[in-house]
């Protein structure tokens, strides 16, 4: 595979305060990569250091580097970051309900983009967006078309924000948890779609959740976030197979079982650091239960798995690089 997208020792800051700390990632073209950790990881934060929309929130990416097919996104300042985000790098928000604007009708929200990015004359954007509806399976694309945002259901609104990342026709798309407030049927229709568009057209896609049951259904690599950064980086067989951090395991203990005895599910104790408030060391050693006094003063770097994986832990079982 080809890397399309890198980050190297990516951190970003907004203020005094390091919100992401070191990340290193990479995705290859036709890949599906799962961000998964609970709220407060950093999984958003490398979404918006991506398409580079940090600014928006008073963030700055103050240290390392993101290259996207050759291009450091850092170094080509905001005009060239805008010419990439929405032809070449597709985004799918978090929430459909205020990512969409409420004064103006979803087709021509969709139509803008490729008569932006592509080129279109308005009757041939018009017929793209139509087409890219019918394959996210919007029943009637015209009418629906001609709709506002506050007439389509939750569902319907997301399939739209999928289909303005996808007009462009994008060699990357980042989703930031795009079934957020959808029911359970929806968001595995918005999971099975978004993930077949990307693999029917070559493209790369970046699927930010915490829901580790989708990661496992649909994603070729998982990257495991806690805290502003990486605890473990892996292909998605062995990562469940035999998970080497703590973390990564208590994450999949909280995926419901059809074989588990009724009220064994448990949850993780504690909560994710605030910023600002990180503790030392390993940044999941008060929540950890295997944590020594390593642990809490030594921070532990990134090592290689025999599998091409990497992990952040003291006591996982790891290959020399």
């Amino acid at each position: 595979m080809t890397a399309l997208l890198t980050l190297s020792n990516v951190c970003v800051d907004i203020g005094r305060t390091r919100l992401l700390d070191g990340i290193n990632l990479t995705l290859n073209r036709g890949e599906v990569l799962g961000l998964v950790g609970e709220s407060g990881s950093g999984k958003s934060l490398t979404a918006l250091a991506v398409t580079g929309l940090l600014p928006l929130i008073g963030g700055k990416l103050s240290a390392g580097h993101i290259n996207f097919d050759g291009i450091d996104l850092a170094a080509a300042g905001e005009a060239g970051r805008r010419a990439l985000r929405g032809a070449r790098i597709g985004f799918v928000m978090q929430n459909p309900m205020t990512a969409l604007d409420a004064v103006q009708r979803v087709g021509e929200q969709v139509d803008i983009v490729s008569r932006l990015h592509l080129r279109l004359s308005a009757s041939d954007a018009r017929a793209r967006t139509l087409d890219l509806m019918a394959q996210l399976r919007i029943p009637e694309p015209a009418a629906v078309a001609e709709a506002y945002p506050h007439q389509l259901s939750g569902g319907m609104k997301q399939r739209i924000v999928i289909a303005i990342a996808l007009a462009g026709e994008p060699d990357l798309i980042v989703a930031d948890e795009p079934t957020t407030a959808l029911d359970v049927t929806v968001q595995a229709q918005i999971v099975q779609i978004l993930t077949r568009l990307a693999r029917e057209r070559g493209m790369a896609l970046m699927l930010i959740t915490h829901d580790m049951g989708v990661v496992a259904q649909v994603c070729d690599r998982v990257a495991v976030l806690y805290a502003g950064r990486i605890a473990e980086e892996r292909a998605i067989d062995p990562i469940f197979a035999a998970p080497a951090h703590p973390y990564t395991r208590a994450l999949i203990g909280c995926i419901p079982r059809d074989d588990m005895a009724p009220g064994s599910l448990r949850g993780i104790p504690g909560s994710v650091p605030t910023a600002g408030g990180y503790p030392s060391g390993c940044r999941f050693h008060p929540r950890c239960a295997q944590a020594a006094d390593r642990c809490r003063e030594e921070r532990p770097l990134l090592r290689p798995l025999s599998d091409d994986g990497h992990v952040a832990c003291h006591f996982a079982l790891t290959e020399p690089a």
